[in-house]
């Protein structure tokens, strides 16, 4: 297991910024460190929630790598971070979030180094996620990472 992560009731957003305790919001994860052009070849998020309350995903839908394109003249030397994220948003650029429910020992796989996502506990309870990181070939568990 990658880690394990507890989310106070009610929250809009639950990934903290662990520097000053503030929640980051929509964000990519860089646990793979790729370069633009590498950026969809990370690693898969396997999640799976704990309870005891219910908790979302929330997946925006531009990826990183389009949102670099937009925002950087030099994105084909670029390293996607979740600041060219909000740069994109900043300059007024849409961004349209799907929110997908997560029952107790529901879960998902999601390319989370390549789509701007998030936890959320809005209107529920407090929940527990565990996460992996691995990769995954088409209708079989590989292993985990």
């Amino acid at each position: 297991m990658l880690g394990k992560a507890l989310s106070v009731a009610k929250s809009p957003t639950t990934t903290p910024n662990y520097q000053d305790g503030r929640l980051i919001g929509l964000h990519v994860d860089n646990w793979d460190k790729l370069s633009h052009a590498r950026k969809h070849t990370g690693r898969r998020r396997l999640c799976i929630n704990l309870g005891p309350g219910t908790r979302y995903i929330l997946l925006g839908d531009v990826d990183i790598q389009n949102v670099c394109r937009t925002v950087r003249e030099d994105h084909a030397a670029c390293y996607p971070h979740t600041d060219d994220l909000r740069s994109y948003v900043a300059r007024g650029f849409p961004l349209h979030c799907l929110r997908i429910r997560l029952d107790p020992g529901e879960g998902y796989i999601a390319p989370t180094e390549f789509l701007p996502h998030d936890g959320s506990t809005e209107d529920q309870q407090e929940s527990t996620a565990a996460f992996w990181l691995g990769r995954w070939a088409c209708g079989a568990m590989g292993s985990l990472v």
